[in-house]
């Protein structure tokens, strides 16, 4: 099946895109024409921290219906309104040094395999720019990155709905394609999560 994704564009100075390799999968999109754009042209719909929430949250009915279709939605930043099903409102990290930034993987899980925790959690020698907070994941969701003390940054649900949900407490996922370390790893690795999503795969 061909991988056909819609983003949502928050539209604004902090949400100007950069030309990504990912961009031939992906049609965007002004966020405000969500609830007109005929969605059964596409099977994965990705959403960004920039996204106007109260918007979303208005019009949830069409992502629920999404998901029902057995389609794909990728959620990218911090929910603070009950849009999006099965996930829990985002929780700030209690930090009380940088070593609270420190992330670790999940032998196994997709989207971070390979990926150097270093290139991570620092920019230019300062942390905290990958993540800052968690997520309660929902019961048997796949969990994929954590903070050390266990808490839940990036995790797969393929329970709560017919679809797939794919949550992660931060940046676009598939913004890291122009990385020029490890990172890079993460959009490779999202763009093989969605193929596999949406061709039934993992289901």
């Amino acid at each position: 099946m061909e991988l056909k994704i819609l983003e949502l564009s928050a539209s604004h100075a902090f949400g100007e895109r950069t030309i990504n390799p990912m961009d031939s999968y992906i049609s965007v999109i002004d966020e405000y024409d969500f609830d007109s754009t005929d969605l059964s042209n596409y099977n994965v719909l990705l959403i960004t921290y920039f996204a106007d929430q109260e918007y979303l949250y208005k019009h949830k009915h069409l992502i629920e219906n999404f998901l029902n279709d057995g389609k794909v939605v990728i959620f990218c930043g911090h929910l603070f309104r009950k849009w999006l099903p099965g996930c829990s409102l985002f929780m700030p990290k209690k930090l009380n040094s940088y070593q609270d930034y420190f992330v670790k993987t999940i032998p196994g899980a997709p989207l971070f395999d390979g990926v150097e925790i270093e290139d991570m959690i620092c920019n230019k020698g300062v942390a905290g720019f990958f993540a800052r907070g968690y997520y309660h994941a929902p019961e048997n969701a796949e969990v994929c990155l954590t903070f050390t003390d266990g808490k839940v940054i990036s995790y797969i649900d393929r329970h709560t709905t017919n679809g797939t949900i794919i949550v992660h407490g931060g940046q676009n996922l598939f913004s890291y394609a122009n990385a020029t370390n490890t990172k890079k790893k993460i959009a490779e690795q999202a763009l093989d999560l969605v193929k596999q999503e949406v061709s039934g795969g993992n289901k």
